[in-house]
């Protein structure tokens, strides 16, 4: 198990490889796509300043969304077994044991578990969120305001169901522009093709600080719950 100390932020390097990143970038800049960044739900420059695309059920960016998405499962399988509570402390988890009797899911299980069965288990109970392509432009991009990921305001109370948030860094070719965790104390430098896994709750507070030199260009979502009443259909 990770030491009592971890802060359980996680950096996975060479989650995607740079000339898949680049080709994104590539796409970026010549989509004509992007829009003025959004931060809960609006528009505020002062606290966010970027250029983003929601590639979520667009076609023409589905392969960029396919490779993503299994960059972050790959990532996500990782952190979960060296934080297997972040899977099994929120829910009652069970699983039929020799004799077919079921039992309550316990932290060394994970361990213990091949990738299908944990990969199983992770589509059973997480669903990827919608993934935002962002460009932060050098020396006046930036996301500077402290924040976490979770807030009640969506009416459908989704933005609840966030677990762990992750962030892709597409490019590095810039100075600055870290992700920077408050009560960690740490900043995280972006390296092309590295995931960074962290939870969504208040104790992970953070922000983005303006690059220089160059933009910084990133895709970023969450790993949410799955809705309530899918998740215990059969209960």
């Amino acid at each position: 198990m990770k030491a009592a100390t971890a802060d359980f932020i996680e950096v996975y390097p060479d989650a995607l490889d740079a000339d898949t990143c680049r080709s994104i970038v590539a796409r970026f800049d010549g989509s004509g796509q992007d829009e003025p960044g959004r931060v809960g739900g609006g528009h505020y420059p002062e606290l966010k300043h970027s250029r983003d695309i929601s590639i979520t059920g667009q076609a023409a960016w589905r392969d960029v969304e396919q490779h993503l998405n299994l960059a972050v499962l790959t990532g996500l399988q990782k952190y979960l077994r060296t934080y297997p509570f972040s899977l099994i402390a929120p829910l009652m988890l069970q699983q039929p044991d020799a004799e077919g009797t079921l039992r309550r899911l316990r932290y060394d299980d994970i361990a213990g578990m091949d990738d299908a069965a944990l990969m199983k288990l992770v589509m059973k109970v997480f669903v990827p969120g919608r993934i935002n392509l962002q460009r932060y432009a050098a020396g006046e991009g930036g996301y500077p305001y402290w924040h976490c990921e979770l807030f009640p305001k969506a009416a459908d109370a989704e933005t609840l169901h966030r677990h762990v948030l992750w962030t892709l860094y597409l490019n590095d070719d810039f100075s600055a522009g870290e992700t920077e965790f408050f009560h960690q104390q740490r900043k995280i430098v972006p390296r092309t093709g590295s995931l960074l896994i962290a939870p969504t709750a208040f104790t992970h507070t953070h922000r983005g600080n303006r690059p220089l030199d160059g933009n910084k260009y990133i895709a970023t979502s969450w790993v949410m719950f799955q809705r309530a009443e899918r998740l215990y259909a059969s209960r």
